[in-house]
């Protein structure tokens, strides 16, 4: 992406760099355009018009303070009745000044004009509604900066976004990697803390339980064998062994999909040892392929990302292509939708990313929903039920539908899932086995269903796809033909072909299925 360049108003100037607190927008363009290196110029007619300035001690302090910025040099022979032909009369020397700003911006010697004089924008727009959009306030340039730049966000509950500095390298968490590469501590120094790199971790109590290093990457350096421009690197992918068995490797992983799809990127890679057999499995469930080995025996694994639909024959296995090209899916005329309902205590915990409560929660920490104990947000997930349909076959889509709940959304569809397969528990312990520690239900809270050859209990399997934002409420739900009547069913049901299609278009998700 090429960079974006900046022309400042006198105005913005003085927001910067006055003696006064910097407001919050003025700051955070400042940030933004430094972080990312984008060109921001002061007009030479801006300087000049200071340099007029009768106070000479303050003339004085504003040029130095222009001298900071690069200097956008006027168009030679310009004349103040070119100006008045193209602008509009020009009364005032400031006027001057400000035609001479548009005139700069609509010659596109910058990109975008930034200035907090409503006047200056007004006049913009009267030249014309293309030079009225790059005529921006500082508030408006600073979203800009941020949409064109700054990666979305893509929150997952209990993976924080951090820098490398913060983290204490030190913890016994690193152990296992300094045994495995005796030059970890520099590695870490001089790579990771120096170059401030960007990490995905996981705490519990205060304790480092997973970790991702990541670094974005270009085709020009990168050890990744498939060609691709936007790249990104997985350095260091860990998760604390005792750990492992709250699914926090797939937590991450849910993150770095997430990630990259939400994104754009083209490819994600990691590299690992064939000692690494989880993670290997891991990352080979979700469509990473092996496309190379370096010289000490390290091998390569990478996985592709498109916005684009999945080409494919109607025939494949639906699931298998969701899986191994998640988050993306396919849909094809034989597709099947359903719809689930889900009551709100139930859906806070197999969907922790969503729990907001509107009031603090008095035992904040030791809900299921904030404390990492059991794999309520990764990505295969589990749901129970006694509900009579018997669902489609592998591959169907599934939209979770919460219920009337104290707590928003209530009677909306939040979630979007691939079905995976659905399976009948006649026994607690039959149930412990086919949820394979997906459930988000303790032991106790299973051995409740009392599961039995009269009253099987539905095991389905799913990965969960995206999240709803915002959510599909009860009546655009009508409007679209997913529920009809007033009241929406209370158990599982099958959603119209024709309202499918609008459903999945609803749901933003960024792809094309």
């Amino acid at each position: 992406m090429s960079t974006q360049s900046y022309l400042i108003d006198t105005n913005i100037l003085i927001g910067l760099e006055d003696n006064s607190a910097v407001k919050p927008a003025y700051a955070r363009f400042s940030s933004l355009s430094a972080k990312h290196k984008v060109e921001i110029f002061v007009h030479e007619a801006a300087r000049d018009d200071i340099a007029r300035d009768k106070n000479v001690s303050r003339r004085k302090i504003s040029l130095s303070k222009i001298a900071k910025y690069q200097i956008l040099a006027k168009r030679k022979g310009l004349k103040q009745s070119d100006l008045e032909d193209e602008f509009g009369k020009l009364k005032k020397p400031n006027d001057v000044v400000d035609a001479t700003l548009l005139h700069a911006l609509q010659i596109s010697a910058v990109d975008f004009l930034v200035t907090q004089d409503k006047g200056l924008h007004e006049r913009a727009q009267r030249n014309s509604s293309d030079l009225g959009r790059r005529v921006l306030f500082v508030s408006d340039a600073t979203e800009l900066l941020a949409t064109t730049y700054e990666p979305k966000s893509v929150g997952i509950r209990h993976v924080a976004d951090v820098k490398a500095h913060t983290i204490d390298h030190k913890d016994t968490f690193f152990d296992s990697l300094r045994e495995g590469y005796p030059k970890f501590d520099s590695w870490w120094q001089e790579k990771c803390v120096r170059q401030r790199r960007s990490c995905w971790v996981v705490y519990d109590d205060d304790q480092l339980a997973g970790l991702i290093v990541r670094k974005d990457e270009k085709s020009s350096d990168t050890d990744a064998k498939t060609p691709a421009q936007k790249i990104l690197k997985i350095c260091t992918f860990k998760v604390r062994p005792e750990m492992r068995g709250v699914k926090l490797g797939e937590l991450l992983l849910k993150q770095v999909l997430w990630f990259c799809q939400s994104n754009s990127y083209d490819l994600t890679y990691v590299t690992t040892y064939d000692d690494q057999a989880l993670l290997i499995n891991l990352l080979e469930y979700y469509g990473f392929t092996k496309t190379g080995e370096k010289e000490d025996g390290e091998l390569i694994y990478e996985r592709g990302f498109s916005q684009s639909r999945a080409s494919t024959d109607d025939h494949d296995d639906q699931f298998l292509l969701a899986r191994t090209h998640y988050p993306r899916f396919i849909k094809n005329s034989e597709t099947l939708g359903f719809g689930i309902p889900i009551k709100e205590d139930y859906h806070d915990t197999l969907y922790p990313d969503l729990w907001d409560p509107h009031q603090p929660d008095l035992f904040q920490g030791t809900s299921v929903a904030e404390q990492p104990t059991r794999p309520g947000n990764t990505i295969r997930k589990v749901y129970l039920c006694r509900a009579p349909s018997n669902l489609g076959p592998s591959g169907s889509i599934l939209f979770f539908y919460k219920g009337k709940s104290n707590d928003p959304p209530s009677q909306a569809i939040t979630a979007i899932g691939i079905l995976d397969e659905v399976t009948l528990a006649t026994s607690t312990k039959e149930l412990m086995v086919k949820t394979g520690g997906r459930s988000v239900y303790s032991k106790q809270q299973l051995s409740e269903w009392n599961a039995s050859e009269t009253k099987p209990v539905k095991v389905i399997n799913y990965l969960l796809v995206n999240y709803i934002r915002p959510p599909v409420g009860i009546s655009e739900l009508q409007e679209l033909g997913v529920i009809s009547g007033k009241n929406p069913p209370q158990s599982i049901y099958s959603i119209p072909s024709k309202s499918l299609g609008l459903l999945i278009d609803r749901s933003n998700l960024g792809f094309d299925t």
